[in-house]
């Protein structure tokens, strides 16, 4: 990926730039179709899932994604990047400190 490239670089800026949870329904929203959002949110559960130990197959049944896409989550649940890994944990820190 070429994050270096100027169109790349707009991107990051606008999704640092949302405020809010409607903020960013309403630009996810211009930005992708309807379907393109529930592939990809279903690509956040299943790395949510595949962190939990829940077998592929399980995932594949619960998500309707292809065992293939598990196995590409997988790889990027797993891989140096750790974009997946940091989501999950902050969205775990978050839930932990909104019930106290």
């Amino acid at each position: 990926m070429h994050w270096k490239k100027p169109e790349n670089r707009a991107l990051i800026k606008a999704l640092l730039a949302l405020k809010n949870e409607e903020d960013t329904q309403h630009f996810l929203r211009d930005l992708m179709t309807e379907g393109e959002i529930a592939e990809f949110a279903k690509r956040l559960r299943a790395a949510k899932l595949l962190s939990d130990n829940v077998s592929y197959s399980d995932i594949v049944k619960e998500t309707g994604l292809s065992s293939t896409t598990v196995a590409r989550v997988s790889k990027w649940l797993n891989g140096k990047e750790g974009g997946y890994r940091k989501v999950l944990h902050r969205l775990h820190s978050k839930s932990k400190t909104s019930k106290v």
